[in-house]
């Protein structure tokens, strides 16, 4: 994993993405490879989609929850949790987190569902929930990749984790139903678990925040910061990747024969998402830079925005719409478009980091 305290301009001889590990740098390469290898599965295996879809607890899936946690623990050990209370006094970078995350993102996808998917209610609903499901997980990854500032990831991604367990149903009422019918548009019914919800964000936030935090506490009160961030850090860092290509892999082998199937189903739920990831990005982008915000928060603010809380937003369609529906496709599409559109936004990040910011 990149450290953000990398120097924040590089000689021209040796630019950032030049600094990043042979895992790191060729990061495009293996999560292609994944998804190569998670649809041949998929295809081949016989009864793997339903031998994976029986491992779960409630609407939680546990081979998808092995992977998520692996690839979170690393990141959060990483994060110097004594200087986070720094980032709750920012209040411009905790402000502007929220009006996006909570106000900006979900009513920009609401407006691409609808421009979209008109003809396609089941779709346009999936889109709708994935846009209400802010990210706390993988969003960790892109930023640490990207060379944001981890504290701020973890304080930002906490933030979303409570407003989502309060503020999801409402949010989900409000776009589903109250919006459409001021406008004038077909209104859908839907009743969220709080208990899905709640569930998704203590186990894919709290399990590794708890263990990142008390690995960080254990290891610099017995051997001391340096050992810990010099020595113990480097041997745990390549997990996250690993955790995170085995997330992917799963992820595809459990759609594969889904994408193979109904490619044109695909491509129009794909398309949508595509312009929204590229969107909120860009604006975080743009309105971090425009504050002043530093590079280093400035990503943090545009990753956390523009990603999504994929396993709950599959968690509720399913839970609410049934298995086979079309909004649990369109949650199940999500993912497979973020994690390629992210990993390219993170050199985009990085190449914006050499023009744009002199921090």
């Amino acid at each position: 994993m990149p450290s953000k305290d990398l120097p924040s301009t590089a000689p021209p001889e040796q630019p950032v993405i030049a600094k990043l590990s042979t895992l790191d740098r060729f990061l495009p390469l293996w999560i292609i490879g994944a998804m190569g290898l998670g649809l041949v599965l998929g295809k081949t295996v016989p009864h793997l989609n339903e031998s994976l879809e029986a491992l779960k607890i409630g609407q939680v899936s546990l081979p998808i929850a092995v992977g998520l946690l692996v690839m979170m623990y690393p990141v959060l050990a990483k994060v110097r949790y004594n200087q986070t209370s720094s980032v709750l006094t920012d209040k411009k970078l905790l402000i502007t987190s929220l009006v996006i995350n909570w106000l900006l993102a979900p009513a920009f996808m609401f407006t691409l569902a609808w421009v979209f998917l008109p003809d396609l209610p089941e779709y346009r609903t999936g889109l709708i929930i994935v846009g209400l499901a802010r990210c706390i997980a993988m969003v960790m990854i892109w930023n640490d990749l990207a060379c944001g500032d981890r504290e701020s990831a973890a304080v930002l991604v906490f933030i979303n984790s409570v407003f989502q367990v309060l503020a999801f149903s409402l949010m989900g009422w409000f776009y589903l139903q109250i919006l459409p019918a001021w406008l004038g548009l077909p209104v859908t019914s839907a009743h969220f678990s709080l208990w899905t919800i709640t569930l998704s964000v203590l186990v894919f936030l709290g399990i590794p925040l708890i263990a990142g935090y008390l690995t960080r506490v254990w290891g610099e009160r017995v051997r001391g910061r340096t050992w810990y961030e010099e020595k113990f850090l480097p041997i745990i860092s390549p997990w996250a990747l690993y955790g995170l290509l085995f997330t992917i892999t799963l992820l595809f082998a459990l759609q594969g024969k889904t994408i193979l199937e109904r490619p044109w189903d695909v491509a129009r739920i794909a398309l949508p998402l595509l312009v929204y990831f590229l969107v909120i990005f860009t604006a975080g982008m743009i309105i971090g830079k425009a504050l002043n915000l530093g590079y280093a928060k400035t990503t943090t603010l545009a990753f956390t925005a523009a990603g999504n809380n994929f396993e709950l937003a599959i968690a509720v369609a399913i839970g609410t719409f049934g298995v086979t529906s079309g909004q649990a496709l369109a949650g199940v599409v999500g993912p497979l478009i973020e994690v390629p559109v992210l990993v390219a936004l993170v050199y985009v990040a990085l190449w914006a980091r050499q023009r744009y910011f002199l921090d």
